[in-house]
């Protein structure tokens, strides 16, 4: 469901065209893209829910696009939370640098 009140079913290709539009000029592959959107269809499925927020995919797609790359992470991540400044973005890249981190010291 849309943030307008529209159903529509989820649709693996608009998930790829979104993420990658965040990933203009990064060497991301078509493949790894596909893997990323099915990914995301998986989390979603296994919610066991017929309808699906438009918000709940952004989320579903927020650490697998971060774990394929952080630039194009926090392009999508700018546009889906609405950043309004550089302060924003800082923020994030702080977040995510304890996250790299938090992951990193549980191998």
């Amino acid at each position: 469901m849309k943030r307008n009140g529209i159903t529509e079913p989820f649709s693996r290709e608009k998930v790829i065209q979104g993420v990658r539009r965040a990933c203009q000029g990064r060497d991301v592959s078509d493949d790894a893209l596909k893997r990323l959107a099915q990914e995301v269809e998986e989390a979603i499925r296994s919610q066991g829910r017929s309808q699906v927020n438009a918000n709940d995919i952004g989320l579903a797609i927020l650490d697998p696009l971060r774990q394929l790359d952080e630039v194009a992470y926090l392009r999508f991540a700018s546009v889906y939370r609405g950043f309004d400044s550089a302060d924003d973005f800082l923020a994030e890249i702080r977040r995510m640098k304890r996250l790299n981190r938090d992951e990193f010291e549980s191998l």
